[in-house]
């Protein structure tokens, strides 16, 4: 690993960290202040929504300007989020908060992706320096969070008091600066002209093309199964009567099994294709779905959990190599945007739908429609092509 991917990582994470504190510290707060589940739930809504929408022009941002300009514009609107919400702790300013650096991160990752993907000179770089890539948001998740109720329940006059969240949310505004003096000194890449007299590029132009279209369904099946084993194992498990503490072991071990894969993974990039890689999650997946709802026992479960991350959490970086091989160079940055708000609008919508058919067909249900889609959609994965 170079030193300037290792820079960009840790800038990666320092932003991403401060939006995870604030997922964490803002509901705590509003829920601290009386407000009912469902506005906690529509505040925990915006920090995804505004990907949705940005997603796209951040993308086409990023192309015409590289990756310190977009960055910079990143840290500004995340730092000045939690900063907002220390300063101004009310639940109108959470919510704005939650849109700034929601969206921040989301803006920042896509111009990341996109500088790590050029820079990288063959097809077997290019799925080394995704995955390390990749580790960072799962170290962000831990630290972000970590360090939000450590403040919020210890840098108070009594924990959980209203000193102790504004002192939170000024740490985390401070992430996003630390950030920028790591990623500051980053070698710009020569900026790929646009084709002169040409038309002016539309997202449609991407989506006409067949091997894009089918990545991105391949990416969503995959997206989609994270989101059903995040929304249904909590409630599976209240259903077998695990605790709290329990069910959110059986969480954290699929998530360290997925920074896990993507530590191993640059060792396999010279012996394994993507569609390989693919190909093998898209099965381990839809059979670990099939067994999950007849376990009862809480070691079975963190088992199957730990299978899946495997599985799950190898997948993003073999996608964001063939989106950088079958896109063209001047449009990586908008290709990045509509994958990413092709998963952040599934990610919104997904729980409710979920939701919904459980309440039909029960739990166990949901688990195997979602492992028979999955196994149908393998067969879309043989037909990617670099």
């Amino acid at each position: 690993m170079s030193g300037e991917l290792l820079r960009l990582i840790a800038a990666q994470i320092l932003l991403h960290a401060a939006m995870a504190g604030m997922r964490l510290g803002a509901p705590l707060l509003a829920l601290q202040k009386g407000y009912s589940a469902a506005a906690v739930g529509l505040l925990i809504a915006l920090f995804a929504l505004t990907q949705v929408f940005l997603a796209l022009p951040a993308g086409r941002f990023a192309d015409r300007h590289g990756l310190k300009r977009p960055l910079m514009l990143a840290v500004i609107a995340a730092s000045s989020g939690a900063a907002l919400a220390a300063v101004l702790p009310s639940f109108p300013v959470l919510c704005l908060s939650a849109l700034l650096t929601g969206g921040a991160t989301g803006a920042a990752v896509i111009a990341l992706q996109r500088h790590v993907g050029r820079a990288a000179s063959n097809p077997v770089q290019l799925k080394q320096v995704f995955s390390w890539l990749a580790i960072a948001p799962a170290v962000a998740n831990f630290v972000g969070p970590f360090c939000a109720g450590l403040l919020i329940d210890h840098a108070g006059r009594s924990p959980a008091d209203l000193p102790g969240f504004r002192i939170a949310f000024a740490v985390l505004a401070l992430l996003p600066l630390a950030g920028w003096l790591f990623a500051r000194r980053t070698q710009e890449l020569p900026r790929i002209a646009p084709v002169e007299g040409g038309a002016r590029p539309r997202a449609w132009d991407l989506l006409r093309q067949s091997m894009f279209r089918r990545l991105l369904f391949v990416n969503w099946l995959q997206s989609s199964s994270w989101d059903v084993h995040a929304f249904l194992l909590p409630i599976l498990g209240h259903e077998r009567g695990l605790g709290a503490s329990v069910i959110g072991s059986i969480l954290g071990a699929f998530a360290i099994a997925a920074a896990v894969i993507r530590i191993v993974l640059p060792l396999l990039a010279a012996r394994a294709s993507e569609r390989s890689v693919i190909a093998t999650s898209s099965v381990v997946t839809a059979m670990v779905f099939a067994v999950y709802p007849l376990l009862s026992s809480a070691p079975a479960m963190g088992a199957c959990s730990v299978v899946l991350g495997f599985a799950l959490g190898a997948v993003q970086p073999m996608v964001m190599s063939m989106l950088h091989q079958i896109t063209p160079h001047a449009r990586h940055g908008e290709a990045l945007g509509l994958r990413l708000m092709t998963i952040n609008a599934s990610s919104v919508a997904m729980p409710m739908l979920f939701g919904s058919i459980g309440a039909l067909i029960g739990i166990g249900g949901v688990f195997w429609l979602a492992g028979g889609v999955v196994a149908l959609g393998t067969r879309a994965v043989w037909g990617l092509k670099a």
